[in-house]
């Protein structure tokens, strides 16, 4: 395939390399031909890396580059073109202008691709004479190594023309995920349940935000916390999204911003790229603190609420008792029991109130499977310093001599830190499949590959389970009164009906 590229940017010559590779002719053109000198001497600099590594052999690289072909005018007649793909900056009117020059000069049997992460694909169509002819094909920076793309059919692309860029981004090796023609399209708008909710704990100061990320990467697993990772894109880039996808949405409680962000945008605190963001950056950036040591008295005894029905009680009693903790076995905590609560949805507060249990010595414990070693624990306002530092030395404990729990300290809040991020991230997935806005199976393949996640959001889920992660919603939503945490439709749905997140389930359609 003939392929013009219009942008040599950081994406144009992402996708350049990406396409020349995999055996296509690349015209790579810009209206700054400085920029196209640029881009082929990286794009060069990049397969003689390659080469060098032994990912690409010498003979594949130079036909790689024999297989680039600058242009000086992006608007020079190419009979031959039969794909052009748009990468220049996100501003509606400059597409337009560059689609709309691009009609006159290329056959009407080309079809037109735009790489937009934000614009609306149906409306960059509209400015043309053919509308059908137009689709969005977003890919990911470094486009090389992200390998996913999102197909973004617009309200009037003609249908074949998704299964023909599908068919070209797979035959280049990378994955295709088919997302409707909506704000932040699916990787983006998938991606706010973390980043949202973190914002959300950070402004009822559950916890400090490295106390969040090290709750995220040790217990859901994640490779990076969301403070990290909005210091990574910039907070800029990052509350801007936050802010079109909420907007687009029609200012979805789901997907609310936080008060917090305008503020540090504003004073520039933008993350890596400015030397400071949440964390500071730099040879003269402080190191981060370290976590205080665990203090205190492993060997007090344990109560921990809940009747041998409770499957979360009967699992923390057990991983205490074989790390050697003294776990008392009777029906209420002894005078000096130290009396530990496993939360899933409420707060240790409504326990206390509920039965009476000791308020000074009574804390929350996050009964999620850790992803690492990591336990969370809940102080409320009533809390004793004292016997916290102790029911954090009992939880350090480990069975057989193992390495110690690392143990985070966090506000008493409905479901605690890992519960509320899991919970969003799996509702945030949910309202994209109930919408149909792309497949289950897109969801979780967008988000694994494009985020980085362990597991895609919906089969995650399901490894807690559709009824335990409605019950995590309900409790949630009346513990808190927040509409950010209602039960989506598709996970009441599924719970019901005994079907797991990631099954589309049957449609009319199906039917008909």
């Amino acid at each position: 395939m003939r392929i013009r590229i219009v942008g040599a940017g950081a994406m144009g010559r992402g996708i350049a390399q990406w396409a020349a590779t995999a055996g296509h002719t690349v015209e790579l053109c810009d209206v700054r031909t400085e920029a196209v000198t640029a881009a082929l001497d990286f794009v060069r600099t990049m397969l003689d890396r390659a080469v060098q590594k032994g990912r690409l052999s010498a003979e594949d690289g130079a036909a790689a580059l024999e297989r680039l072909v600058p242009l000086d005018d992006p608007w020079a007649a190419g009979p031959d073109v039969e794909l052009v793909i748009e990468a220049v900056r996100e501003d509606l009117g400059t597409k337009a202008e560059v689609f709309g020059r691009l009609e006159k000069a290329l056959p009407a049997s080309a079809v037109f691709a735009t790489n937009t992460s934000s614009l609306s694909v149906t409306r960059i169509a509209a400015t043309l004479e053919d509308p059908t002819r137009l689709a969005g094909l977003h890919f990911f920076n470094p486009v090389p190594l992200m390998k996913i793309v999102e197909i973004v059919p617009g309200a009037a692309t003609r249908p074949e023309i998704p299964r023909v860029l599908t068919a070209l981004v797979e035959g280049c090796g990378h994955r295709a995920v088919t997302v409707a023609d909506t704000p932040g399209f699916l990787v983006n708008h998938a991606g706010r349940g973390l980043v949202t909710e973190a914002l959300a704990l950070l402004e009822e100061s559950v916890a400090d935000p490295a106390g969040i990320d090290r709750i995220a990467r040790d217990l859901l697993g994640l490779r990076m916390g969301p403070f990290e990772l909005m210091d990574l894109t910039g907070l800029d880039v990052t509350a801007a999204v936050i802010d079109s996808i909420w907007e687009g949405f029609r200012y979805a409680d789901r997907l609310r911003p936080s008060y917090l962000t305008p503020n540090r945008v504003a004073a520039g605190l933008h993350g890596r790229k400015t030397g400071r963001g949440w964390f500071a950056y730099g040879d003269d950036a402080p190191t981060a603190a370290a976590e205080p040591p665990v203090t205190g008295n492993a060997d007090r005894p344990v109560h921990v609420v809940g009747d041998a029905a409770d499957s979360d009680a009967a699992a923390l009693r057990e991983a205490l008792s074989a790390a050697g903790a003294a776990v008392e076995r009777g029906t209420g905590p002894s005078a000096d029991a130290l009396v530990l609560v496993p939360v899933w949805g409420t707060t240790v507060a409504a326990a206390v109130a509920a039965h009476g249990l000791p308020a000074g010595r009574t804390f929350g414990v996050d009964p999620l499977p850790p992803a690492g070693r990591r336990r969370v624990l809940a102080v409320t306002a009533a809390a004793d310093p004292a016997a916290a530092h102790d029911a954090r030395a009992v939880l350090a404990r480990a069975a057989d001599g193992g390495e110690p729990y690392a143990v985070s300290v966090v506000r008493d809040t409905a479901g605690s830190v890992a519960q509320r991020l899991l919970a969003s991230i799996v509702s945030v997935a949910a309202s994209i499949a109930e919408r149909s806005l792309a497949t289950p199976a897109d969801i979780d393949l967008a988000v694994t590959t494009g985020l980085g996640y362990p597991v895609g959001p919906l089969a995650w889920g399901d490894r807690i389970g559709a009824g335990r992660m409605l019950e995590l919603q309900q409790a949630l939503h009346t513990t808190t009164g927040d509409p950010r945490h209602r039960p989506s439709r598709w996970v009441t749905e599924r719970a019901q009906l005994g079907l797991a997140l990631a099954d589309p389930g049957t449609s009319p359609d199906d039917c008909l």
